[in-house]
């Protein structure tokens, strides 16, 4: 049996992905899906990345880097988001995201930096302590971030 060729859109070290389909609501004025609704996908997807690898809910969007639109979509589309951690700061992490039409195989866009800054209950940027990133979810919070006194449940 012959091995299956890599497509042409696939992105190497992508290490979380999620998919989303563009509906009626996603769309602009041209038809097309809106840039706002597909940045809005991916700080959510990065923030939830972050919240997992920094260990705490207390983490926010500190920087973009540049958007480039390459491609868009229209109703029905199915969206793929891989990001990729680059780096561990000591209050931060930065990543790089790529959003690509699962349709049409074509890349909507790439930003190579997004930053991430772990914050305190004051909320000033407070060091996290890791280097590396992880695939347990053994740095996921185990309190309720709206009061922050709540354990939830060991697993």
């Amino acid at each position: 049996m012959a091995k299956q060729k890599t497509p042409a859109w696939s992105e190497d070290g992508l290490t979380f992905r999620t998919r989303k389909w563009v509906r009626p609501e996603d769309l602009n004025a041209n038809g097309s899906l809106f840039g706002g609704s597909l940045l809005k996908w991916i700080d959510e997807e990065a923030a939830i990345y972050a919240i997992v690898q920094l260990g705490n809910y207390r983490a926010v969007t500190k920087h973009i880097s540049e958007i480039n639109f390459e491609a868009s979509a229209v109703q029905g589309d199915l969206i793929e988001i891989g990001l990729q951690a680059t780096r561990f700061g000591t209050t931060s992490l930065t990543m790089r995201a790529v959003a690509r039409n699962m349709i049409t195989r074509r890349r909507i866009l790439t930003i190579d930096k997004i930053v991430f800054v772990s914050l305190d209950d004051d909320g000033t940027p407070t060091p996290h302590g890791y280097r590396e990133i992880t695939y347990d979810r053994d740095r996921m919070p185990t309190e309720r971030v709206a009061t922050g006194t709540i354990r939830l449940p060991a697993l």
